[in-house]
């Protein structure tokens, strides 16, 4: 079965406080998104990647793909308006007839087994979406008040949120809406169930400084 990841890296980043956007942002000499490329890239050997950049740094990203070793199985395309139309852009250049992994770029501790599970089910059911659990406790705000949520039915949704390419691809050609905040919710509009498996407490999304930190501790662990 064909593989492709398209890995969205067109933000900005404002919330990280920085002027160069926190995928450029280097941890130990490379920048954060050298990894997340490197992981999908050593996960399958067949794998192609469709990398979704702004159009301000596609000459970085053509540079940081022939870091990877690997440039000939990185396209680049720029990102749009909002994640639904950059994911749509990088859909674009994926055929129908592949299993389609959507991830985050600053999502750079994803590992290999976690890209694999996604992989499995996706063959399988058609669809998966990794998740994990709420350690923390959770009350819903609604109408002035708050009350408490049973957090053990609360997921938390990472990705690569990983689907059958024919099924991705006919759900984005519905026109976009702003409840549209992943993948998931795009191709659950289009009337498909959605399967969540088993994610990754490191494999969180880098947002803020403090995940740099944390970043370069987990990966210096890792080079020693």
């Amino acid at each position: 079965m064909k593989k492709y990841a398209v890995i969205v890296a067109a933000g900005s980043g404002l919330r990280m406080g920085t002027s160069t956007p926190k995928q450029f942002l280097l941890l130990h000499d490379k920048p954060v998104l050298w990894y997340t490329l490197r992981a999908f890239l050593t996960a399958f050997d067949d794998l192609e990647i469709v990398l979704v950049l702004p159009k301000e740094y596609v000459d970085e990203g053509k540079l940081l793909a022939k870091s990877t070793g690997s440039p000939k199985r990185i396209k680049l395309v720029t990102g749009g308006e909002t994640r639904f139309h950059s994911v749509k852009n990088g859909l674009a250049l994926v055929p129908a007839d592949a299993i389609v992994f959507v991830h985050d770029g600053v999502r750079c501790l994803i590992t290999k087994e976690l890209i694999h599970r996604c992989y499995n089910m996706a063959l399988e059911k058609g669809n998966a979406v990794p998740a994990v659990s709420s350690v923390d406790s959770i009350r819903l705000e609604e109408n002035g008040r708050n009350r408490i949520v049973d957090r053990n039915k609360i997921k938390i949704i990472q990705t690569p949120q990983t689907f059958q390419g024919n099924i991705l691809k006919k759900a984005f050609e519905q026109d976009y809406r702003e409840s549209f905040t992943d993948e998931a919710s795009v191709v659950e509009q289009y009337g498909i169930k959605i399967n969540l498996v088993e994610g990754e407490e490191l494999n969180f999304k880098m947002t803020k400084a403090l995940d740099i930190l944390v970043a370069e501790q987990i990966l210096k662990r890792k080079i020693l």
